[in-house]
């Protein structure tokens, strides 16, 4: 759990440090901050969900839809 919240803090202030650089508003590098990793999680469980779907679908015999 310490190694997952050490990431996601490396993860946050990456997005903070990059926003920052690139408009100079601490309120924008802050906001990005916090909400892109929020959508990636959401966006990454969905990712997870659709391969866990491919792997059935393959298991069960079925016709596999990548290489």
């Amino acid at each position: 759990m310490i190694k997952t919240l050490s990431f996601a803090l490396v993860h946050m202030m990456v997005a903070f440090s990059v926003v920052y650089a690139m408009t100079g508003s601490f309120l924008a590098g802050g906001l990005v901050a916090l909400v892109e990793p929020a959508c990636n999680t959401v966006a990454y469980h969905l990712h997870e969900k659709v391969w866990t779907f491919i792997r059935r679908r393959r298991d069960a015999g079925g016709r596999t839809i990548y290489a």
